[in-house]
């Protein structure tokens, strides 16, 4: 063995120790992304490719949320740490929706948000989704649902398919959310129009609309919050 992987190995096990004595507490930016790292390119240093993912993306979320074939193109990444990124973002966004399922109430939708964020708010693409609550406003299994994907800069849902699918799985209420690919969380007329037409029909089953939601990928904007519903 030489004296580098001496070095790197070490480096790793170093890196190791300190997150299970005390958690990512003190690790900066790109030690958190070395540690990462480290579970998909098992034999050669880590530092600097880490190092080239913040000074690119910026921080840990601009990584996760960047494209593959962005990631794919920096230096000493290979083919696999790329993959390995996205699915860790995956089960993170994975994790955040089971924590949701477990509250005890979603009453206050602004717990969602941040699952939101990290699901659709980094799309290229406008994606409409519902998230299906009981009686009680606590997240159905497996309750959030895409009902439709669009372009750039539309998303055409249909009331009458919003009400289908809250029939069919069951749900009491309601939580709608969509993204802005352009980066603006403010709603367009066509998003109140939308906003208001959804809520007449589903008056007409019993289901209540609690609020919906615009994500982008750093910001939110609640219709309820703003007196909209």
């Amino acid at each position: 063995m030489s004296k580098d992987d001496r070095h790197y190995l070490g480096h790793r096990q170093r890196l190791r120790e300190r997150f299970m004595k005390s958690g990512i507490e003190g690790f900066a930016d790109y030690e958190v992304v070395e540690l990462l790292l480290t579970l998909a390119i098992p034999r050669s240093d880590v530092k600097q490719p880490a190092k080239a993912l913040i000074a690119r993306f910026g921080n840990l979320r601009g990584i996760l949320d960047a494209p593959i074939e962005e990631l794919a193109a920096v230096k000493g990444l290979g083919s696999v740490a790329p993959v390995a990124l996205k699915i860790i973002k995956a089960a993170a966004t994975l994790y955040l929706q089971q924590s949701c399922e477990a509250q005890e109430s979603l009453a206050d939708p602004s717990r969602l948000a941040d699952f939101w964020r990290m699901r659709i708010g980094t799309l290229p693409n406008e994606v409409f989704q519902v998230a299906h609550l009981d009686s009680g406003y606590r997240l159905l299994r497996d309750g959030v649902e895409t009902l439709e994907e669009g372009t750039i800069d539309r998303a055409a849902v249909y009331p009458r398919r919003v009400v289908e699918s809250a029939l069919r799985r069951g749900a009491a209420a309601l939580v709608l959310a969509h993204n802005h690919p352009n980066g603006h969380a403010m709603p367009s007329e066509q998003d109140k129009v939308l906003t208001r037409a959804i809520v007449l029909a589903a008056e007409t089953v019993g289901v209540r609309i609690v609020d919906h939601l615009i994500v982008t990928a750093s910001d939110a904007f609640s219709f309820r919050r703003a007196g909209l519903l």
